[in-house]
């Protein structure tokens, strides 16, 4: 079944701006902390840019294995229920994630076919979307999340951005977009992306028209700010590291590199994510792929196993402590990590260390290269974990949503 926790109201996400709170509120790092934070409030993910195939490789799930997972858009614990794990509980600290994961879990179970469901979420421009809601959603939605669905913003009805395109909007579909408008701004219509048949010709538009961005005075100047890269997801703690990592302190040599992975190592035939990035959709229907939670052939199977979720509006580590020691087999935790203090470090791991059975495994991102646990986490709970170096080094090769420096797996000592 799927639930909301008991302090799933939709008021402001007071947890998500103490999670990041580390300076005095008026110092340069407080002020960027707490701009952050407001934005990070709203919605920011209406897809998931972690690659869900990519986690299900790591985990190597079995219908025993009971995942834990941060929410985010919702598109990976669909994914994951493709393999009929146990159970998934997903948790978020973003309220308007919160609602979404329940959109989609119900859409899988009330829609009467797969053709709806990929109307719904795939289509962009359908006005007859909020109609579908009303019939088959509205009337199996619990209250907290049919008043999120039904309440105005601008308005109108949120649940209409689905009659438009939801992934024009959010905090990283705006981003997109003012991306995009910079690009026109200098000529470069980067929608013509999906025009390109190869590889070869992918990596030819990017060298020639895109890359080429990068050097413009106004990129490098807005790269070179914290702020100017909030819509990217990226917080104050991640741009430090971007940052660290080129000669010249600026984040825009490993933006670019990361864009230029994104669009030259995988064919446009096999990465939705590059779909989303240079179009602000999925491919039109049967010229391009569907993210996995989409396709037809996992359809039957997610469907007959929604009920094996619950939703929880909480923090990873204040979700396992609530629950039994070794009771859980299968943490992701995005790039979550980026973000703590290494007090807010070991006391995850602390939780996760006790609720993890024999055999567990937690994987995550990171900005950076390298796994952010080393040297951070207490000798005691390190001891009890081992880094799966290099599968951790081939999946990041693999990923192809492009944006990681790395894809990290620990497994449980036993």
């Amino acid at each position: 079944m799927t639930e909301f926790a008991p302090d799933a109201g939709f008021r402001k996400n007071g947890k998500i701006k103490a999670a990041l709170l580390r300076h005095r509120a008026l110092s340069k790092e407080g002020i960027s902390e707490r701009l952050f934070g407001l934005l990070f409030s709203g919605l920011v993910y209406p897809q998931i840019w972690e690659d869900p195939d990519l986690d299900m490789q790591a985990m190597e799930l079995t219908s025993s294995h009971r995942i834990v997972t941060i929410g985010s858009g919702g598109c990976n614990m669909l994914a994951y229920l493709s393999q009929s794990p146990a159970s998934i509980d997903v948790v978020d600290l973003n309220a308007h994630h919160i609602a979404l994961n329940h959109l989609k879990l119900a859409a899988f179970k009330n829609f009467p076919n797969h053709e709806d469901l990929v109307r719904f979420f795939a289509s962009p421009h359908e006005p007859g979307n909020s109609a579908l809601f009303d019939r088959y959603l509205s009337p199996a939605l619990d209250g907290n999340t049919k008043q999120y669905w039904h309440g105005r913003r601008f308005g109108r009805r949120r649940i209409t951005v689905f009659n438009r395109n939801i992934y024009e909007t959010g905090l990283l579909g705006r981003f997109i977009g003012a991306a995009h408008l910079l690009a026109r701004l200098h000529g470069v219509d980067l929608t013509r992306m999906a025009s390109m048949r190869t590889v070869q010709e992918q990596r030819q538009f990017f060298d020639a028209e895109i890359a080429p961005l990068f050097d413009r005075p106004i990129v490098r100047w807005i790269t070179s700010r914290k702020s100017s890269l909030f819509g990217l997801g990226i917080p104050p703690q991640q741009y430090d590291e971007l940052a660290g990592m080129s000669e010249s302190g600026s984040i825009a040599p490993v933006l670019r590199q990361r864009l230029e992975k994104l669009a030259c190592h995988f064919p446009l035939s096999e990465n939705y994510f590059a779909w989303q990035a240079f179009t602000r959709r999925y491919a039109p229907k049967g010229k391009g792929p569907l993210p996995t939670y989409l396709k037809p052939e996992h359809y039957s199977t997610i469907r007959g196993n929604v009920d094996h979720v619950t939703v929880n509006h909480a923090s990873f580590t204040e979700f396992l402590a609530r629950q039994p020691a070794a009771s859980r087999d299968r943490y992701v935790l995005l790039d979550a990590q980026d973000w703590m203090t290494n007090d807010q470090l070991n006391a995850l791991w602390t939780e996760i260390t006790r609720t993890a059975r024999t055999g567990a495994r937690v994987i995550f991102r990171t900005a950076a290269e390298q796994s952010i646990l080393e040297g951070r986490l207490a000798p005691a709970l390190r001891s009890q974990w081992s880094y799966f170096e290099e599968r951790s080094k081939q999946l990041t090769i693999s990923d192809r949503s492009a944006i990681y420096g790395g894809f990290h797996v620990y497994g449980k000592a036993s």
